[in-house]
């Protein structure tokens, strides 16, 4: 994603989104964000991944306070992205860790002003991994994306060796906040799969559209008109109502959890684990319904210049983030039923 649009999106305040009240950010709340990321997704599945990561400064947010002052000392719109995996090791070194290492996934890194890496250091009991956050100048970005779908991400490689990164630096992701305001209260896990989701219910949306769109063109063999085949009518309702059923689920969990933490009241696990099943639930669904749209559209579909191609190659990503696999079904399921899920959820 070039510099470019990064710029752009800045100058939407795509990227103060989630940043503080009280470093000069203007936090949108939850609802709001994923619905200008979604519609940015209509329009390309890569731009509104690369968007969605204006709502990962809430991880920033566990920081000391003086480290974000700092952080923020040339204004509140920050492009920050993350190669948390796998986990490396890290060793104490003085005040703080020596870090070496290779991550992946890191989406949007060519045009990020901060960079954040993951590492153990086996003082950390809640399994969750402890984050260093680093400046572009202290990492090689190895130029390895090279996938089906969401190829415009940039969803490169970051590779460090032996820097020593001060403990003011370093964060447990989707730990305590040090900033009091609402939108740090909002379960920050839950938000980051939340913003992935969506981008899936963004690339559905212009999928389906297309294929209705084009139901009402003269069929290449001379027969009927799509539209006026009963099976191809039955489609596109079926995966109108689908799409939209998953959409309310997830839009209605978010505006319940809002509504508790905005009044001051932390977010429940059954709230937190409702939001891990609305978004992996919406994945899931945002893929059938392209792949339903891609069949519906007849053999158009198959060529290059489709832009059915893309989209089926960026939905088939999204369910595959680690945030929105099925297993998340299970641990939803342990939740309601009162069975511990796996650690670290939700």
């Amino acid at each position: 994603m070039p510099r470019d649009v990064v710029a752009e999106f800045k100058k939407a305040a795509l990227y103060r989104a989630s940043t503080p009240l009280r470093f000069g950010g203007e936090p949108l709340e939850p609802a709001e964000f994923l619905r200008r990321i979604e519609r940015i997704s209509e329009v390309d599945g890569s731009t509104g991944w690369v968007a969605s990561f204006g709502s990962s400064l809430v991880y920033l947010a566990a920081l000391p306070l003086e480290t974000q002052a700092e952080l923020y000392a040339e204004g509140p719109d920050v492009a920050f992205a993350g190669g948390p995996f796998p986990v490396q090791a890290a060793e104490r070194a003085g005040s703080g860790y020596r870090i070496s290492g290779r991550w992946k996934f890191a989406s949007g890194c060519k045009g990020a002003d901060v960079l954040g890496v993951g590492t153990r250091t086996g003082e950390d009991k809640s399994g969750r991994p402890l984050t260093a956050v680093l400046r572009p100048e202290q990492v090689d970005i190895v130029e390895n994306w090279e996938v089906v779908g969401m190829r415009g991400t940039g969803s490169h490689d970051l590779v460090v060796d032996g820097l020593v990164v001060p403990e003011q630096w370093t964060f447990v992701r989707g730990g305590e906040p040090t900033v009091d305001e609402p939108l740090y209260r909002y379960p920050a896990v839950a938000y980051a799969a939340q913003v992935l989701a969506v981008v899936g219910l963004g690339v559905a949306r212009a999928a389906l559209d297309h294929v209705i769109t084009q139901g009402g063109q003269v069929s290449f063999t001379g027969g009927p008109k799509a539209a006026d085949r009963a099976t191809f009518r039955i489609g596109v309702g079926e995966a109108e109502a689908q799409l939209r059923s998953a959409r309310a689920f997830f839009y209605e969990m978010t505006q319940e959890v809002w509504s508790t933490v905005e009044r001051g009241d932390p977010a429940s696990t059954h709230q937190a684990s409702q939001l891990r099943l609305a978004s992996t639930h919406l994945a899931k669904t945002s893929f059938e319904v392209v792949r339903a749209a891609y069949q519906l559209t007849g053999i158009p579909a198959i060529a290059d210049a489709s832009p059915m191609q893309r989209y089926l190659r960026d939905a088939s990503v999204v369910p595959q983030h680690a945030f929105l696999q099925e297993g998340i079904y299970d641990a939803a399921g342990a939740v309601l039923t009162g069975v511990l899920p796996f650690p670290g959820y939700p």
